[in-house]
């Protein structure tokens, strides 16, 4: 009986429940952080082949020189993630059921374009520097956007538009899956590992059909990718992968009409948590926000202005999974 109790004791302990002092014997005990040190993952599993609905929402506010806060314009989408038969296949289809847009004050209002708006990703490093969509997602949906009560969509509101499907796989397809060449998050096995991932430095194109040119691009910095931990979001056991991407730079070239040329260069430094679902590896939230330095050249006068902008993105998979698993 006192074997039987002993090990009771060492059991609890062992877990970091026991709410008074141990003796010699027990102290030395591995903590939780130990156990869970020790362990190994497989992060980069195959996903579950059941499609998946999530909600993104961008909150992109600007700064004037002297600190102070401008209006929050706010954009959100939802989409639905249809995987191919196979995860070796072509990609998953993405449908978009819904964009809407907030400026500021005004009423949120649906981008009727958008609805409905399907491609299959695209992962495919694109080698041409502009020529093709980007992951697949095409541009002429995002030309001449305008609302549902008619009232046009401005280049640059148009361009956050887009960029929400970037940010969306970015997160949610690009960080968490498998890179295939170089290192991705199948390297990470253990808590507090930390790699600089295969997209650091890379430069992938930003021209957006007529209104952002091409020769645009956005350049990386060193994207590191850590998994910080483990959580739980919903019931559901997650890796807690943190992606930071360092000094990353951008030029564009926006004509966002004829006769008037616009060239903006500027800094950016993107950071945020991916809670990456251990059981069906699909991304369960994010969390991130970016930092935006840039000054803009003009024709005419001023001739140039500066911005400060800051974006914070969060995404929710929302699907209620099947009880299969």
């Amino acid at each position: 009986m006192k074997t039987k109790l002993l090990v009771q004791v060492i059991a609890v302990a062992t877990f970091g429940f026991l709410p008074f002092a141990v003796g010699p014997a027990l102290a030395a005990a591995p903590s939780p952080g130990e156990v869970l040190a020790r362990q190994t993952f497989a992060l980069g599993g195959a996903r579950l082949r059941e499609p998946q609905e999530f909600r993104l929402e961008t909150h992109v506010v600007s700064f004037a020189p002297n600190g102070e806060r401008g209006v929050t314009d706010i954009y959100r989408l939802r989409l639905k993630c249809t995987p191919a038969a196979a995860e070796s296949a072509a990609g998953n289809t993405i449908t978009c059921l819904a964009f809407t847009v907030q400026f500021g004050a005004e009423t949120e209002a649906e981008i009727p374009a958008l609805k409905g708006l399907s491609y299959v990703l695209d992962l495919a490093p694109d080698t041409g520097r502009g020529v093709g969509p980007v992951l697949g997602v095409p541009h002429a949906p995002f030309e001449n956007l305008v609302d549902a009560a008619g009232r046009p969509i401005l280049p640059g509101n148009a361009y956050h538009v887009y960029n929400a499907f970037m940010d969306f796989h970015a997160f949610c397809d690009i960080f968490p899956r498998p890179i295939g060449a170089g290192a991705g998050v199948e390297d990470l096995h253990a808590v507090g590992q930390k790699i600089v991932h295969a997209t650091a430095f890379s430069e992938p194109p930003v021209n957006l059909g007529g209104s952002v040119e091409q020769g645009s691009f956005f350049k990386n910095g060193e994207v590191t990718l850590e998994f910080k931990g483990i959580g739980v979001i919903a019931g559901e056991t997650c890796a807690l992968l943190g992606v930071d991407s360092g000094r990353s730079s951008f030029a564009m070239t926006m004509r966002p009409a004829p006769n008037l040329e616009m060239k903006t260069t500027g800094s950016s430094h993107y950071k945020g948590d991916i809670y990456l679902n251990l059981a069906t590896h699909w991304v369960s939230r994010v969390d991130a926000d970016e930092i935006v330095v840039s000054e803009t050249a003009l024709p005419m006068p001023p001739h140039k202005f500066d911005a400060i902008i800051e974006r914070t993105i969060l995404i929710r998979n929302t699907t209620v999974q099947a009880d299969a698993r």
